[in-house]
């Protein structure tokens, strides 16, 4: 069984509200759940307006197809114009 997980920090654009940095979250949260079939949660900075730290995981037989998955997701994400990735780690084990 390979585990692969990553954490994120994001910087959200449109945020000005504690309510508007949940609504582009959790519209983020869910389009990645229902593509990609990760685990995903908000998991740190939640009551930060313009700053969240998300985390999401897989698990699959294989490594390169973790890594895929993994990549995928962080692709998603750079392409969506409300947030911007700061900083994500990777892991695999």
């Amino acid at each position: 069984m390979i585990v692969g997980t990553c954490k994120m920090d994001l910087f959200i654009y449109e945020a000005s509200s504690l309510k508007e940095k949940r609504h582009v979250i959790k519209s983020l949260i869910g389009k990645i759940q229902s593509r990609y079939n990760v685990s995903i949660a908000e998991i740190d900075l939640n009551d930060t307006w313009k700053k969240s730290a998300i985390g999401f995981a897989c698990v699959t037989n294989d490594t390169s197809h973790a890594n895929s998955i993994i990549s995928n997701v962080i692709n998603f994400i750079e392409n969506d114009g409300r947030v911007e990735i700061t900083n994500y780690d990777i892991e695999i084990l």
